[in-house]
């Protein structure tokens, strides 16, 4: 299956953000891609409000989405935030396309190195496993690449493919630890992990203000053996690869973590 990350860098108004959706999916499916994953936050970019754009996933910048998704036959995943009732949002996940309208609540909440995601944003409960072109595929949201647990659920629910959408936080060693979790969660699963985080906002000038995670790039994809296949750097970019499911196959028989858990 062939899959697209679009590495962007939101910026704080919605209908700007559906232009770069727009303009990467047509790029995406004219090289081939069936999947086209986006960040977190697409919709508009961490250190703004998001409860004065948040819409439910029937509304109309989802709609956009989906009417792009239909147009061009792909299957695209997006970070926008939906009302959660409490006066909060849900960081959600909109997954729409041909066959395929789903959505995803982040679970685990952003309360760390000086950020309470909490306070603005209500957790899901529900994990999210889909089929696109026969492969199993789940999904995940940017902090919850720190608990395995997760990922070994989406593997149980079969997943094959698990799309991590992520806008992380930028300070000393956050790189190394971004790239060490997501080959660690594709080893834990023995799946293929497509990270794709928002581009650095410092790779076009603009310097962070405060703690909000407005994301450091090195959007990737790793192997069921946890090798890093293809990485972008910081800026903005398309990345566009081949993920072989039969190969995970083999690797379940090789390295048959979940089949041998005790716990």
């Amino acid at each position: 299956m062939r899959i697209a990350l679009a590495q962007i860098i939101s910026t704080e108004d919605p209908p700007t953000n559906l232009a770069q959706i727009a303009d990467l999916v047509a790029r995406s499916r004219a090289y081939g891609a069936e999947l086209v994953i986006f960040p977190e936050a697409t919709m508009r970019c961490f250190g703004r409000s998001l409860s004065e754009v948040a819409e439910p996933v029937d509304g109309p910048w989802a709609d956009r989405v989906r009417a792009i998704a239909e147009h061009h036959q792909v299957v695209v995943a997006a970070g926008m935030f939906t009302p959660a009732g409490d006066g909060r949002v849900h960081n959600t996940v909109l997954v729409v396309g041909p066959g395929v309208d789903a959505h995803y609540d982040k679970i685990h909440l952003f309360d760390a190195f000086g950020f309470t995601e909490s306070d603005t944003v209500a957790p899901g409960s529900e994990p999210l496993v889909i089929k696109v072109g026969g492969v199993g595929v789940g999904f995940a949201t940017c902090y919850d690449v720190r608990f395995p647990g997760l990922f070994t659920a989406l593997a149980d629910a079969g997943a094959q493919l698990i799309c991590v959408c992520a806008s992380w936080g930028a300070g000393p060693g956050k790189i190394e630890q971004w790239q060490l979790l997501t080959r660690a969660r594709a080893l834990d699963s023995t799946t293929y992990i497509a990270a794709c985080g928002q581009a650095d906002p410092a790779s076009i000038g603009i310097e962070p203000v405060g703690p909000a995670p407005t994301g450091v790039g090195h959007s990737a994809v790793i192997s069921p053996r946890g090798e890093v296949l293809v990485e972008l750097q910081g800026e903005s970019d398309l990345l566009l690869t081949d993920v072989d499911i039969a190969e995970l196959e083999t690797v379940r028989r090789l390295i048959p973590v979940l089949a041998n858990r005790r716990f």
